[in-house]
C-alpha cells in the first residue's frame, strides 16, 4: 500500500491536480472529504492500484484497520456510456437485495467536481481472483471441478434473476438487444481504427443478416470470464463475488454464454487478447463443451444459435480491442507496452475466430 502521491495519478491536493497537465485518478484530500461524510473510516488514507486497468480503474483504499474499494472511469474525455458508475453501481445494489453475490456499494458520488468523473465505493472482499495461476488452496481435481461448476452456477444465478417487475425492469430494454448491439458496433469500428479489416463488415452483415430470436430476458453481466469472479480463499470452491459490471444490460442470456464460452481456454484452443485466464487449459477443469453441457442443464434454453453468439462476442471484442490500439497508437497510452502492441495482430485473430464460429469460408474473408 502506497502512503506517499506520485505526484501524476495520485496527488494530495486540489491545487495540485489543478497544475498539472493531465488530470489525476486520485486526488487524496477529496477523497478524504468524501469517505469523512459517508463515515468510512477514519485517519489518514493508504492506496494500491488493483487490476490491469485496460478500462475503469479501481484502487484498494485503506483507512487504520478498514479496507475499501474505489472504482472510478479513466480519465475523460470518454464516451460517457461507456464508462457510467452510478449505474454500475445501481445495479449491484439491486441484484444484492436478490441475492446474487455482489461487493456491498457503500457510497455513489454523482459529483464530477470531486476527481473529475463519477466514482463509487463497495466493501473490501479477501478472496481469490483467478487467471493463470491455479490457487494452492483450489488445486485439487475435485476443487479444479468445482471450481469450473461455481462459474457456471453463478451465471445461471445472474440469469435466473426475474426482471420482468421492479427496478430491474425498467434497467434496460430487451426487446431488439441482438439488433442494436450489431448496429451499434458496426457504427463504432470506423471512429476507432486507422486501418482497413474487411472481415469486421462482412461478420457485421453475417451477424445483421441471421440474428436469431430471443427466448428469454435477463440481466447481462456483459464481461462475464472467470477472471471476473472472486472465490472463497479456502477449499470448497464457492463464488463469494462477481465483479465488473460495467457491461451490465437486460438483454438475451445467450449474449453471457457466447462470450463465456467463445473467450474460454481449454487445452489446445487458440490463444487470443481475451484469454485472461489460462488456468483453465490445465487438467481438471471443465471444458468449453463442459461448461455449455452445465448451463444447459440449469436453463430452459435452446443453446442451437449458440455459434451466432460466440461470433458476436469476438466480433465485438475485436471492435472495442481495436479502440484500444488506436489509442496506443496515438501516444495516448504511453506506459502499455504489451496489450496495445499486441492487437497489431490480435484483432485479426479474434476477427478470425469470429469467422469459425459463424461457419464463414475464412479464405473468403
Amino acid at each position: 500500500m502506497h502512503t506517499t502521491p506520485d505526484g501524476t495519478e495520485v496527488v494530495a491536493t486540489r491545487a495540485e491536480a489543478e497544475a498539472l497537465a493531465s488530470p489525476p485518478l486520485l486526488i487524496l484530500d477529496e477523497v478524504t472529504a468524501f469517505f469523512d461524510t459517508h463515515g468510512l473510516g477514519a485517519g489518514p488514507l493508504a492506496w494500491a492500484s488493483i487490476g490491469d486497468g485496460q478500462s475503469n480503474v479501481t484502487y484498494r483504499i485503506r483507512r487504520g484497520n478498514e479496507d475499501f474499494v474505489l472504482r472510478r472511469g479513466p480519465r475523460p474525455p470518454l464516451p460517457r456510456s461507456t464508462h457510467d458508475m452510478v449505474r454500475e453501481a445501481r445495479i449491484q445494489q439491486l441484484l444484492r437485495v436478490q441475492g446474487v453475490p455482489v461487493p456491498e456499494i457503500l457510497a455513489v458520488c454523482e459529483d464530477e467536481s470531486v476527481l473529475g468523473v463519477p466514482f463509487y465505493v463497495m466493501n473490501y472482499l479477501d478472496g481469490l481472483v483467478i487467471t493463470n495461476t491455479i490457487p494452492p488452496a483450489l488445486s485439487s481435481p475435485e476443487d479444479r471441478r468445482a471450481t469450473s461448476a461455481a462459474v457456471v452456477d453463478a451465471l445461471v444465478r445472474i440469469h435466473s434473476v426475474d426482471v420482468s417487475s421492479g427496478d430491474l425492469a425498467g434497467f434496460g430494454k430487451p426487446e431488439g438487444y441482438l439488433s442494436r448491439q450489431v448496429s451499434r458496433f458496426s457504427s463504432l469500428w470506423e471512429v476507432n481504427t486507422m486501418r482497413t479489416l474487411p472481415d469486421v463488415a462482412r461478420i457485421g452483415g453475417w451477424l445483421a443478416d441471421n440474428v436469431p430470436d430471443s427466448q428469454a430476458a435477463a440481466v447481462l453481466h456483459g464481461d462475464y470470464r472467470p477472471g471476473n469472479l472472486m472465490f472463497a480463499p479456502q477449499s470448497p470452491a464457492r463464488v463469494i463475488a462477481i465483479l465488473d459490471w460495467e457491461m451490465s444490460a437486460i438483454g438475451d442470456p445467450l449474449a453471457d454464454l457466447g462470450y463465456l464460452t467463445a473467450t474460454y481456454s481449454e487445452p489446445g484452443s487458440e490463444s487470443t487478447p481475451l484469454e485472461l485466464t489460462g488456468v483453465t487449459r490445465h487438467p481438471g477443469y471443465f471444458t468449453r463443451e463442459d461448461v455449455i453441457s452445465a448451463y444447459r442443464e440449469r436453463m430452459d434454453l435452446d443453446l442451437t444459435a449458440l455459434p451466432w453468439y460466440q461470433a458476436l462476442a469476438l466480433w465485438k471484442a475485436s471492435i472495442f480491442c481495436e479502440a484500444i490500439y488506436t489509442r496506443w497508437l496515438k501516444g495516448e497510452r504511453p506506459h502499455d507496452t504489451v496489450f496495445g502492441p499486441s492487437l497489431e495482430e490480435g484483432v485479426p485473430q479474434l476477427l478470425r475466430t469470429a469467422a469459425q464460429f459463424a461457419g464463414l469460408d475464412r479464405a473468403a474473408l
